[in-house]
């Protein structure tokens, strides 16, 4: 199948990557002033006491984001884990309409789920909420990325829904699932 915003979940994908980098960034460095903190202590001088402040708060906050930007972009690319046991042992006739339900099931979730967070996001952003950790952190911010990432999924899933319907008002013989890899979707 041929996703039409495939640019768009590709952006998500970057943007969990850019998150994820992040995480390694600020980890890495918080790593390295203990490090040096200790080598000082051990040759006998004074501790520097640098140190990234709430470096555990913000890796949550990216990691969330990472997670929930890339939930789109592995859809597309048949990343997500599906138990198809089911599904393998029906007829194709049969099978693209339980894959049809299936999809119109996730859509309804997620649809739902990105409804609840922009509503939470919209009222953090009213009530200037923000995080109770060391930093304080407007809340609004990762709960827009929360919404923005099940956006996206939501998207992915009506393009994969409407792919799904066409072939099964067309022909449903020819169905192949979701998961099924052929030579275009490899580099």
């Amino acid at each position: 199948m041929t996703f039409r915003f495939a640019l768009l979940y590709r952006l998500g994908a970057w943007g969990a990557a850019a998150c994820m980098v992040t995480i390694c960034a600020l980890v890495a460095l918080q790593v390295t002033f203990r490090v040096l903190d200790a080598l000082l202590i051990l040759v006998g001088l004074r501790r520097l006491g640098l140190g990234i402040t709430g470096v555990s708060e913000l890796a949550a906050y990216l990691l969330v984001g990472a997670t929930f930007l890339g939930l789109a972009y592995t859809f597309v690319h048949h990343a997500h884990i599906r138990v198809t046991l089911l599904l393998s042992r029906l007829p194709s006739r049969f099978r693209v309409w339980v894959e049809v339900w299936c999809l119109v099931v996730a859509l309804a979730i997620g649809l739902l789920l990105a409804y609840g967070l922009v509503e939470l996001a919209r009222e953090s952003l009213h009530y200037r909420d923000v995080s109770s950790g060391f930093l304080s952190i407007p809340l609004w911010i990762p709960q827009t990325v929360l919404a923005t990432g099940v956006g996206l999924l939501c998207l992915a899933l009506a393009e994969a829904l409407l792919m799904t319907l066409r072939i099964a008002a067309r022909d449903p013989d020819s169905f192949r699932e979701l998961t099924a890899t052929d030579d275009s979707d490899l580099p």
